[in-house]
């Protein structure tokens, strides 16, 4: 039995889920149709397929996902994964923070800002408007009302576009959502190398 993970990383565990993946050979039209669109247009993982289980919610959650995370324009591609990461890290979801400081490293060609945001906590301090982009994205996180005009006004200091604050605000908004679907449905269990 693989142990789980506690500890954030980089390094992406294994995802164990609670509840069996649907077989896609033995999935209904209905769960095929709702797997035919992928997150990030990758393979079809353990979660996606525990997700399946109720492929109308999966038919829309897919496409959500990916307009938010990869759609052209608005916020950078690793700025929206900053956004996730902030989101990941308040909530504890030790699998999605994983997977987008991965992404995040790979996209910026650097491990500098994880590595201090990881060993800091919301305590991380970091360049200008990564500060502001991370700041708000655990402000946010922590209690959504608490986060209002003045934030978005340091945002906005920072340099972020009407767009890039809304692309950042959805980033956190849907790993608030999909944070706590990862901690109900599965587990990040130590992979076999």
């Amino acid at each position: 039995m693989s142990e789980v993970v506690h500890a954030f990383t980089a390094k992406i565990p294994v995802w164990r889920p609670y509840v069996t993946p649907v077989d896609p050979a033995q999935a209904t039209e209905e769960q095929r149709d709702a797997l035919k669109v992928t997150p990030s247009n990758t393979k079809v993982s353990d979660y996606v397929l525990v997700l399946a289980h109720d492929p109308e919610s999966l038919t829309h959650r897919t496409p959500l996902f990916n307009a938010i995370m990869y759609g052209a324009g608005g916020l950078s591609r690793a700025e929206r994964e900053l956004g996730a990461i902030g989101a990941s890290v308040v909530n504890r979801c030790i699998y999605c923070a994983a997977v987008h400081a991965s992404r995040y490293n790979q996209l910026t060609k650097s491990t500098e800002l994880v590595e201090e945001v990881f060993r800091a906590g919301a305590d991380a301090r970091l360049p200008a408007r990564e500060q502001a982009i991370y700041d708000f994205a655990v402000k946010l996180s922590r209690c959504p009302p608490e986060a209002g005009a003045a934030d978005v006004e340091r945002l906005r200091a920072a340099g972020l576009s009407e767009l890039e604050i809304l692309d950042l605000v959805l980033a956190i908004a849907i790993f608030g959502w999909a944070n706590r679907l990862m901690h109900t449905l599965g587990e990040p269990v130590a992979g076999s190398d």
